[in-house]
């Protein structure tokens, strides 16, 4: 049987596809953003956050308690175009976190078998999906630009999100709440603010 794309898997359970591709376009953003100023990733990276964005809330198809625990499990079970075991294994982490518990090797098996490496790479990939998600959660909002300004005498992060709107003010409390695992991932602090053209 061959594998699907996760553009494929998306569509057959049924994801919120415009929500899953915002998350997606916001994610970027902030990982191109990131990569420059905070710590430099890989273009390997990139494709597992793609891929991760995208897939994040499939496990909705099955309920919608646990939905990022049921999303890892899928990705694992059915697999993906491109990528072999051990890389699902990541990208499924990558959507396991974009909610609840951080991650925790002594509690999470999957996560515990990555290398050490790949753990911090999940905490960040997961990190960056996780406040696209916040950022994404209202469908009016919607933002041209995400810039970081980072600090690395203090290690504060301050994310500058400038909305397609002059006149539309987002609620972001939402993406202030799910802002832990990036600072946890990049190790640093961060604050969001809104810029307006």
């Amino acid at each position: 049987m061959n594998k699907l794309t996760p553009n494929e898997m998306l569509r057959k359970y049924r994801g919120k596809i415009s929500h899953s591709q915002e998350v997606q376009r916001l994610a970027m953003m902030i990982f191109n953003e990131a990569s420059k100023k905070i710590h430099e990733m890989q273009p390997q990276d990139c494709k597992y956050l793609q891929a991760g964005a995208l897939l994040h809330d499939i496990g909705y198809y099955i309920e919608s308690k646990s939905h990022n625990k049921h999303s890892l499990k899928m990705i694992l079970d059915e697999g993906l175009e491109g990528f072999d075991y051990y890389e699902l294994k990541i990208i499924g982490c990558i959507c396991r976190y974009h909610r609840g518990s951080l991650p925790d090797k002594n509690e999470h098996e999957i996560y515990r078998d990555l290398a050490k490496e790949d753990r911090k790479r999940v905490k960040r990939l997961g990190g960056i999906v996780k406040l696209a998600d916040g950022l994404a959660g209202d469908k009016l909002t919607y933002f041209d630009q995400i810039r970081i300004d980072f600090n690395p005498v203090d290690k504060i992060a301050k994310i500058i999100l400038t909305p397609k709107m002059s006149d539309y003010k987002p609620d972001i409390r939402h993406a202030i709440r799910k802002r832990d695992l990036f600072e946890v991932g990049f190790k640093c602090q961060s604050v969001l603010v809104l810029d307006y053209k």
